[in-house]
């Protein structure tokens, strides 16, 4: 499998950003309104589907007072086997809908994401990765026979092992993380504050609203501007929200009419962020070839000078020609600093600095300037 490690390419068409994303919400059981949408037309999901949590009866604080903990109709299962039969159900919906590049991610908790993740492995998904959701916050294990469950697991899954270029934006990640790699382990707190929905008695509207940051790291991982997202449980349109101001467009689906309206509304009062801000990142594999020569020729470096090293230990002669003299030896930027080092191989650009008044300018620093030019010819 071959993954495109970036956001669009810079040689492809340039995004053009649709003045709002559109999103819409389906009222109605998932499978079957997905069952309506066209095949192969989703660029990604994202599923926060019910966990089974399997309680029984109350759960209460050591004072006796009961824990407002996810009760509701929809996460109560006859047995594993129709949970079983329910997930199969929806995952095999959300295959069909997917482009054959397109990615799925789901989240769950020990309740629920191995029985999940068997399932996705039997129904021909390839799984990429598994992240944990590690909660700067979570609820404290209020009878004390347990460990703190302090995590969540997603799992992110590409449509089959055959299908190449599914999106993962690698280096914009990268960049965003001091240049260190993005690990499978994302600390992120719980939905709190302000950004929790509240009903009109105060409480919180939906018992798992996920925080948005969760949502945004994903979107921002594996998607585009424009792509489009869909969220089969949409709950009250965390996801849609987010897809909006990123610049994506959203489908959900949502079985209650009061979470659908919620979502609704919540997503309409997203705003999009400026195009800037989601332009695509350029990896230097993709962004145009500048010789060192064209920094001559558009004045950046003037032939006859002599180009340092940080620490101003080497000098290099600049010819008119855009090679590099070093003693008797000439050559490229990058053989010549090979050469002043002693090593087999350098990257010239960012070795070989100019000196100006007001002190070292990288030459790359001069390259981008050039590649900056090329985008506005």
């Amino acid at each position: 499998m071959v993954v495109s490690r970036r956001g669009a390419s810079v040689r492809a068409p340039r995004v053009s950003f649709q003045s709002a994303a559109s999103a819409r919400v389906l009222i109605g059981d998932c499978v079957t309104e997905m069952a309506k949408l066209p095949a192969a037309s989703v660029d990604l999901v994202f599923a926060d589907p019910p966990y089974n949590l399997q309680l029984q009866g109350d759960l209460k604080r050591p004072d006796d007072s009961r824990v407002d903990a996810v009760d509701d109709d929809w996460d109560k299962f006859s047995s594993f086997s129709a949970y079983d039969d329910f997930s199969r159900a929806w995952l095999t919906a959300c295959r069909r809908v997917m482009k054959p590049s397109a990615t799925l991610w789901v989240i769950g908790s020990y309740h629920n994401i191995f029985r999940v993740g068997a399932l996705l492995q039997d129904l021909g998904f390839w799984i990429l990765n598994d992240i944990v959701w590690r909660k700067s916050n979570p609820m404290p294990n209020f009878r004390g026979r347990r460990f703190t469950n302090a995590h969540e697991t997603l799992i992110w899954a590409a449509r089959d092992s055959a299908k190449r270029n599914y999106t993962f934006n690698y280096e914009a990640l990268k960049a965003g993380n001091d240049d260190v790699q993005m690990r499978s382990d994302w600390f992120i707190p719980l939905c709190t504050g302000e950004e929790r929905l509240k009903g009109g008695d105060g409480k919180k509207l939906h018992p798992t609203q996920k925080p948005e940051a969760l949502l945004a790291r994903v979107l921002l991982a594996a998607s585009r501007p424009n792509d489009l997202v869909l969220d089969p449980f949409c709950g009250t349109g965390t996801t849609g929200a987010v897809a909006r101001r990123l610049h994506r467009r959203f489908i959900g689906v949502e079985r209650l009419a009061d979470y659908a309206a919620a979502a609704e509304r919540r997503i309409a009062a997203a705003e999009p962020l400026p195009e800037p801000a989601l332009a695509a990142f350029m990896t230097a594999r993709e962004a145009p070839r500048v010789p060192f020569s064209a920094l001559l020729e558009r004045g950046l470096v003037t032939p006859g000078v002599k180009l340092v090293d940080a620490k101003k230990r080497h000098r290099a002669l600049v010819r008119a020609d855009g090679a590099l003299a070093l003693g008797e030896a000439v050559g490229s930027i990058h053989r010549i600093g090979a050469l002043a080092q002693g090593l087999e191989a350098c990257n010239g650009w960012t070795f070989w600095h100019v000196e100006t008044p007001k002190g070292l300018t990288l030459i790359d620093t001069l390259r981008a300037q050039v590649r900056a030019q090329m985008g506005a010819d």
